[in-house]
């Protein structure tokens, strides 16, 4: 998956935690959910496979997009889950997505 845009992404822990997300630059969130310093939510809870992502050009409408998935029950997020991904196989693999750390020279301060 060659991604332009925005991504509207979720992830899921061993036990199938859930976390909805969107980003701008899907290999570098992943890389913040899994080694990132932040200690978090996904951190947490292990949740670190990335199980659904959408690609949405207008970024608007990417945050749309996440608010609604973010509003629907658990059980609408999995059956979201299961019709895109039924073996909730990690898709950063499938996708060729190798997480990479953030560029340093992008940040402020």
């Amino acid at each position: 998956m060659r991604q332009s845009g925005m991504a509207v992404y979720l992830l899921s822990s061993a036990s199938r935690r859930l976390y909805v997300g969107v980003t701008n630059d899907l290999a570098r969130r992943l890389w913040e959910h899994r080694h990132g310093p932040t200690f978090g939510f996904t951190r947490r809870y292990g949740i670190t496979t990335l199980v659904y992502v959408e690609s949405i050009v207008e970024p608007l409408t990417a945050i749309a997009r996440e608010k609604q998935i973010k509003g629907w029950t658990r059980v609408k997020k999995l059956a979201l889950i299961e019709a895109y991904n039924p073996r909730w196989d990690d898709l950063a693999e499938r996708y060729g997505l190798t997480p990479t750390p953030p560029d340093p020279s992008l940040r402020s301060g």
